[in-house]
């Protein structure tokens, strides 16, 4: 178990260089954060695809003659592939606002209020969409993060002379569009196998997000990239969402899903811990605070707030 435990933190910490090479690009280019999000999907795909079909051959070996759902995209029903083109959608948004977000704020503040809020928000929502009632403690984590969210802000004005308004509303929006995507892959009952689930989602997401990059002008930053941005691109698109991805799942098959799942908070300190290193991002006694508060929050709800969704939803927002 220390084994798949080290592995769901190391995916953890990879995760949190999302926000850091981003802001690098943000800050070195023209790039704009909804074609970063559509150029990371792009990437990913590849490695998606491939890992999709090792996933179906097994399946495939493990009940011969037999139609398996997942086995082939073939054999996917209507009732299936819909929410798997909702959590596409909640993908694409999720990837846009969460980036906008770190371009608009820093790393560390916009990745702790869209990645801390989403666990809170679900375990809450939870009782009238799917039945799963919150306790006490449930409701006293949605009150403590709303305290750890507030100290953030006031630790962000205090640091940088300025109400960045835009940026943290945008992180809220990514809060709430990762909370749609959790939600829907918990009432998603299909049974989707892990990977394939991934490559259609990211998929759905990536066709999503082309037109709107189109559209906008987006594709005209890519003049102003050099070689290490492309690289830096490509960091962002193999090593914390496919690498990562795979760390992850390969920890959670040893490792217990509400352990997994307080591993998994660890993420948001790396990423503060990583913008104060490389960006010179700072918190702050009270940022500092606010995000300890919000992390303890996310334990408690991770622990008390109902049943552990499916393996996608802790994941594929990233």
């Amino acid at each position: 178990m220390i084994r798949g435990a080290l592995l769901i933190a190391l995916a953890a910490m990879l995760w949190a260089t999302t926000g850091i090479v981003a802001k690098f690009l943000f800050t070195g280019t023209e790039l704009e954060a909804i074609t970063l999000g559509f150029l990371r999907l792009v990437v990913a795909l590849p490695f998606f695809w491939l890992l999709m079909r090792r996933e179906q051959r097994r399946l495939q070996r493990a009940n011969p003659g037999q139609p398996v759902p997942g086995s082939s995209l073939r054999h996917l029903s209507r009732k299936a592939l819909v929410p798997l083109a909702a959590l596409g959608l909640f993908q694409a948004l999720y990837q846009g606002s969460y980036l906008l977000a770190v371009d608009l704020t820093g790393a560390g503040i916009a990745t702790l209020i869209a990645l801390c809020l989403p666990p809170v928000f679900v375990a809450l929502l939870a009782a009238p969409l799917l039945g799963e009632k919150p306790g006490l403690l449930t409701v006293l984590s949605l009150i403590a993060a709303i305290v750890g969210t507030a100290m953030l802000v006031l630790s962000d004005m205090d640091t940088t002379g300025t109400l960045r308004l835009a940026g943290i509303l945008i992180a809220l929006l990514a809060a709430m569009m990762y909370t749609g995507f959790t939600l829907t892959s918990r009432y998603s009952s299909a049974g989707t196998p892990v990977f394939t689930t991934a490559f259609i989602c990211f998929f759905t997401a990536a066709l999503i997000l082309f037109p709107v990059v189109w559209l906008s002008g987006g594709f005209e930053g890519l003049k102003t990239l050099g070689v290490q941005h492309w690289l830096m691109v490509t960091y962002i698109g193999v090593v914390p969402t496919c690498i990562g991805y795979i760390s992850f799942f390969s920890g959670m098959q040893t490792t217990p899903a509400t352990l997994s799942s307080i591993i998994v908070t660890l993420e948001p300190l790396f990423v503060a811990l990583l913008a104060w290193v490389f960006l010179g991002e700072i918190l702050g006694p009270i940022g500092i605070a606010g995000a300890l508060i919000l992390t303890a929050a996310v334990i408690v709800a991770s622990r008390y707030g109902g049943k552990p969704g499916t393996g996608t939803e802790a994941d594929t927002g990233k």
